[in-house]
């Protein structure tokens, strides 16, 4: 179990992150067209999770915006923001930002992800969602970055997640 925070209230994870230098356990979430998505369909890609409570808000906005415009510049890069929102909701914010470089997924159907990868919030106004996450895979889905964004209102570390992916 973590302690994050949210807006300076303690709060708790159901675990924790993927360790680096550990495999990624595999996943099954709803993608845009409401299929199945696992990491299988990111073959030979290097990944970053960018796992967030929710893509309404204004943090998740950024990370999601941030991510979008680094992964235009990395062909070899697949940006997976992963979230409880529904694929419509997803799929509406990034048509309407213009976000042409990520996948969004929904935990929608996979309500065990969450408890998988150590994120859902178990106590506090947020029970139920997911901690704000990073995730850096190499090819293989072996872990090379993981972060657990100590604060809810906070963004995670783009130039830490960035470096872990270049020497990936």
């Amino acid at each position: 179990m973590a302690t994050i925070t949210f807006k300076g209230t303690p709060i708790h994870t159901s675990g924790e992150l993927p360790a680096v230098g550990s495999t990624c356990p595999d996943f099954k979430l709803t993608g845009a067209d409401l299929a199945d998505v696992g990491l299988s369909h990111f073959a030979g890609k290097k990944k970053i999770l960018n796992i967030v409570p929710s893509l309404d808000t204004g943090i998740c906005q950024m990370s999601a915006r941030r991510f979008n415009e680094e992964a235009g510049k990395r062909p070899d890069t697949v940006i997976v923001n992963i979230s409880a929102d529904l694929p419509f909701a997803q799929k509406r914010f990034c048509d309407s930002e213009k976000l042409s470089h990520v996948v969004n997924l929904s935990t929608m159907r996979a309500p065990d992800f969450g408890t998988a990868f150590g994120v859902r919030i178990v106590d506090g106004p947020l029970a139920g969602l997911m901690s704000r996450a990073v995730l850096v895979l190499d090819r293989d889905n072996k872990v090379v970055h993981a972060e657990q964004v100590p604060e809810i209102a906070q963004e995670p570390d783009y130039d830490r997640a960035l470096a872990a992916l270049a020497s990936a």
